[in-house]
């Protein structure tokens, strides 16, 4: 297995200090955040998702390409995936991006449904909406030769496997793959995983992975319990870590899962916790 992080978790570390910790801890590669920051969240400070110390956008990536590639190279590590947000449709902001990571390599780029998912519109319609900006978003990408990734995430149209499968078939591997997302799956869109793998087959080319658990909050005025996800270490998430990894293996899976940890806390701590946990886990398949 090939492990990453991804940068979204590091938001107090530069571009240097990202690849010093992760080559400290032994990882092989890592996946940077690449995403515009408003003003209003500039002067919050550093946070998951607002102000990163890193400060790459799709507007200076093209600029800055030549320093991400350079120390991420001379770290050992290998450029995993371009953590956007992007959506589908925003064809602008992908030929941005796709100008700087061109300059990285043969790096995919994660782009989201064009929408969230809304319980006010049939999901036929959001589907062919995402189908069609998915469309125009691939020929942007394909004189650059990257891909796109899609991510099963809660609140879209592609919360498992399954959905997230049917969305991409549309498409060639080669241009389009899934990003697999244990910490999602935990609250929404939990498939076995194996079938889902299976499923997937080539669109199965990144993985993402962090511990959540479910804790009670009290209940809503109807009197329906209330519950919410935390995270935690992979140990003790809700989910079996150990059978993921077996599927993974199983089904032969040659690319990077990339550790997801967004608690406050030690990042290196939390993140060598991680790491030796899942080195065990492949050490006893």
């Amino acid at each position: 297995m090939k492990y990453s992080v991804t940068t979204v978790m590091l938001p107090e570390l530069d571009v240097l200090q990202t690849c010093i910790l992760l080559q400290s801890l032994g990882f092989d590669g890592v996946e940077w955040r690449v995403r515009y920051t408003s003003e209003e969240m500039r002067r919050k400070g550093y946070s998951f998702w607002g102000a990163h110390k890193s400060d790459l956008s799709p507007d200076n990536l093209q600029k800055r390409a030549k320093e991400l590639k350079n120390v991420s190279e001379e770290h050992g590590l290998t450029i995993a995936a371009v953590a956007s947000d992007v959506r589908a449709g925003d064809l602008e902001t992908l030929k941005k991006l796709a100008d700087g990571v061109s300059l990285l390599g043969s790096v995919p780029i994660k782009v989201a449904p064009p929408c969230w998912y809304s319980r006010q519109a049939r999901y036929q319609d959001l589907f062919q909406e995402a189908v069609e900006a998915y469309e125009r978003s691939l020929e942007v990408l394909k004189p650059y030769g990257l891909k796109a990734l899609v991510e099963t995430h809660n609140n879209t149209i592609a919360v498992s496997a399954s959905l997230a499968y049917r969305l991409v078939a549309r498409f060639e591997a080669e241009c389009i793959g899934v990003i697999y997302d244990v910490n999602n799956m935990a609250s929404d869109g939990f498939e076995t995983f194996r079938i889902g793998m299976e499923l997937l087959g080539d669109y199965l080319q990144h993985c993402h992975l962090a511990g959540h658990k479910p804790v009670l909050r009290g209940s809503e005025a109807n009197g329906v319990a209330r519950w919410e996800f935390e995270a935690c270490d992979l140990i003790n998430g809700i989910l079996r870590v150990d059978q993921f990894m077996e599927d993974l293996s199983s089904v032969a899976y040659e690319g990077f899962i990339s550790i997801e940890d967004f608690r406050v806390g030690d990042p290196r701590e939390n993140l060598r916790v991680q790491l030796d946990f899942l080195r065990s886990l492949e050490e006893a398949l």
